[in-house]
């Protein structure tokens, strides 16, 4: 039951969606290309992160590129 603590736990790091052209799923509704978001969970095909709707929500993975963090 994890998935009911992901909105409270540490973020593992911020991805970028770099698309929303979905084959299967519509996920132009939740994701917005170019902006940046938290990821909570992760799969090895998977990210779980806060979308547009303040939910978490499970996305492929190629919808997306990793943000590195300037210190």
């Amino acid at each position: 039951m994890i998935h009911h603590t992901w909105l409270k736990r540490p973020t593992l790091k911020k991805v970028k969606c770099v698309h929303t052209n979905a084959e299967k799923y519509i996920v132009n509704n939740v994701l917005t290309p170019g902006k940046t978001y938290e990821v909570k969970n992760e799969t090895e095909e998977f990210y779980f992160v806060i979308d547009n709707t303040g939910k978490i929500g499970g996305f492929y993975k190629d919808y997306f590129e990793e943000v590195q963090e300037v210190e």
